[in-house]
């Protein structure tokens, strides 16, 4: 990993975060690829992709939980870190910063909703209890 003058330089499969670090921070795609992974068992499972302009890690800035997921390079990549200090300058300096990160928010919650319906649709039924 190299420092840049704007983010830092991710090499490929390099990991930006990993699933079930204390969460401290947010982060920024300011170019190139990043791949979202979970760890499940004894394998990983691809969750999502991120590109330039892509928004991850900040639930962390609200509670301070473990990383849910592993992020990593899928080629080349920068990405911006920003603290929980600096994330609340930078609302202060311009609170649509804030709105934005909740829109993004809200648009990943509502994905995952539909992610919940279509797989309950898949599941077979339960079995009713007499």
């Amino acid at each position: 990993m190299q420092e840049g003058s704007l983010g830092k330089e991710y090499a490929d499969r390099e990991v930006v975060c990993r699933q079930g670090e204390p969460g401290d921070r947010m982060y920024v795609v300011q170019a190139g690829r990043l791949e979202v992974l979970r760890e499940e068992g004894d394998g990983e499972v691809l969750v999502g992709e991120l590109a330039k302009g892509d928004v991850f890690g900040e639930m962390a800035i609200f509670d301070r939980q473990p990383r849910s997921a592993t992020v990593r390079a899928k080629g080349n990549a920068r990405v911006l870190t920003l603290d929980r200090r600096g994330f609340l300058r930078r609302v202060h300096e311009d609170p649509s910063l804030a709105f934005q990160i909740l829109e993004r928010m809200s648009l990943r919650i509502r994905s995952l909703n539909a992610e919940v319906v279509k797989l309950k649709h898949l599941s077979p039924p339960e079995p009713q209890r007499k």
